[in-house]
């Protein structure tokens, strides 16, 4: 029965797609989480700081924010199959990078690096949206999205014990170095696979480009100013790293100011480029029909969303292996498959919330409902404590991480659904607020006390940021036009009926 669905998985062109696509996720994930599973292992080697720890957990999730928002573009413009593969190999070289440190500041540069790895999950929407109708969208992105996310729980659980296998080559000691580098080789490898696997859109389908790059495209004037405003915290978090670079030491009080003013610049730039744009609409040379117009507020809302939920993942991801290693006094390989069961969930929960948000009937109330659930179970993880019963801990872990999950899963069952042809625009622009919520979050955290109040403030956050969200999806998100269809928006009858991708699903 295995080998009958494998053979199936593969011998249907959108399922062999989705799934060479996901597993390239899947690594970029393994390669992004290759730190916090070996992060006490590295301390000890290195003689890190707390302090220097915490930074380099934020490091992992900074420049995800602008790559996220350029690999948008490059994926409108050049196509999925391309990006990745490009991506894929990228990875190796910080990650060699990373493996060869020995000392904080190339250890902060590598990370840096790697976090541009993190970008790749907007790559995989587009292509899945090309692959995939309407009514199965959910289902399609969140096994995309959940199975690759996986990536980070495979790191967490597996990286330990091969640092431990490869021991006998330094010494007897846990060889964290090629553990970790064996990871961005895996990774070139692939990307080599991919490219001469996947294509862009099935045969006969044309993969529709914004007619500009460079910026998001807008329909009314109204949007472009709220564009603008949505803008600033992309470029406001990565100053918040750079504080926080300031405070250890990394960065000169100069340097600090240099880099604030080249963030200052770096959001006129690119302000002048949705500028350019949207310019036409901007100067009144150029009116959209009403049946070609979206409205930004809901892509702004989609941005919250993914804040409260994956920001909160990746922030939460980072540290659970730490609490539960202090907080119940286990060894860190027992540490890291325990918190790997938040990861863990990624298989069923992703594709769970795509699959309710497809079949529930309305994508705005599943919206609503997994994130009150979602706030709801980080407010009951605040309570955690030495006193619990660990399985009580474990399993309130995992039914927390569903709701997180499948929010996710349900946040990108919309995004394609908002405007088509900037879908990798707008899937990088909410996917770059996941890591500004990252990012805010562990900023928090390394400023928040060790120990059991530090850790009680930090899910009591998140819980609160989750629940007020929950509210406004209820008053400001809308169900996206087409939904359940058949088509994607610009398609015919005629088009999909020549393409043998979708005419499989009817066999």
């Amino acid at each position: 029965m295995l080998t009958q669905f494998i053979k199936h998985a593969f011998s249907v062109p959108r399922y062999r797609t989705l799934h060479l696509t996901w597993f390239a996720f899947f690594l970029t994930f393994v390669v992004w989480f290759n730190f916090a599973p070996l992060a006490t292992t590295i301390q000890e080697d290195l003689g890190l700081e707390i302090g220097q720890i915490r930074t380099l957990a934020i490091c992992n999730v900074a420049l995800t924010v602008p790559a996220r928002i350029i690999i948008g573009m490059l994926l409108d413009k050049y196509g999925p199959r391309l990006t990745y593969t490009c991506l894929l190999i990228f990875a190796a070289i910080p990650c060699l990078l990373f493996a060869m440190a020995s000392d904080f500041n190339t250890l902060v540069i590598s990370r840096l690096l790697l976090s541009i790895v993190g970008a790749g999950f907007v790559i995989g929407i587009r292509m899945v949206s090309e692959w995939f109708p309407p009514k199965e969208i959910g289902f399609a992105e969140g096994v995309y999205g959940g199975w690759g996310n996986f990536g980070s729980a495979a790191s967490a659980f597996s990286l330990p014990s091969i640092a431990l296998g490869l021991s006998f080559i330094s010494g007897g000691q846990a060889n964290w170095r090629l553990a970790i580098a064996l990871t961005g080789i895996a990774a070139a490898i692939y990307g080599v696979i991919y490219f001469f696997n996947v294509e862009d859109t099935p045969a006969g389908k044309e993969y529709q480009r914004p007619k500009r790059h460079g910026g998001i495209e807008v329909t009314t004037k109204k949007d472009f100013w709220f564009l603008m405003l949505m803008n600033l915290p992309l470029s406001g978090v990565l100053a918040i790293l750079a504080w926080r670079l300031g405070k250890v030491g990394f960065l000169s009080p100069s340097q600090l100011y240099i880099v604030w003013a080249g963030l200052a610049a770096l959001y006129l730039f690119q302000a002048y480029k949705c500028w350019d744009v949207n310019k036409d609409l901007m100067l009144g040379k150029k009116r959209y029909p009403a049946d070609d117009r979206y409205n930004f507020s809901q892509v702004a809302i989609l941005e919250l969303t993914y804040i409260v939920n994956f920001g909160s993942e990746l922030a939460v991801v980072s540290m659970l292996p730490a609490f539960f290693e202090f907080t119940f006094g286990l060894n860190k390989a027992q540490a890291g498959a325990i918190a790997a069961s938040y990861a863990f969930m990624n298989l069923m929960s992703r594709p769970g919330g795509g699959l309710l948000s497809d079949k529930m009937g309305s994508r705005k109330w599943t919206m609503a409902i997994l994130t009150f659930g979602m706030g709801i179970g980080y407010l009951l993880m605040s309570s955690v404590s030495e006193g619990w019963w660990l399985p009580a801990a474990i399993l309130l872990t995992m039914c927390c991480s569903f709701f997180v999950q499948a929010a996710e899963g349900s946040t990108f069952a919309i995004v394609p659904l908002v405007k088509r042809r900037v879908t990798g625009q707008i899937a990088g622009n909410v996917g770059a607020y996941g890591n500004v919520g990252a990012v805010i979050y562990l900023t928090l955290f390394s400023l928040l006390p060790e120990g059991a109040m530090g850790n009680r403030i930090f899910f009591q956050t998140l819980g609160t940021a989750a629940l007020v969200v929950g509210f406004l999806c209820v008053f400001i998100l809308k169900e996206p036009k087409g939904s359940f269809s058949e088509l994607h928006e610009g398609e015919t009858e005629a088009e999909v009926e020549a393409v043998p991708a979708f005419a499989d699903a009817r066999e």
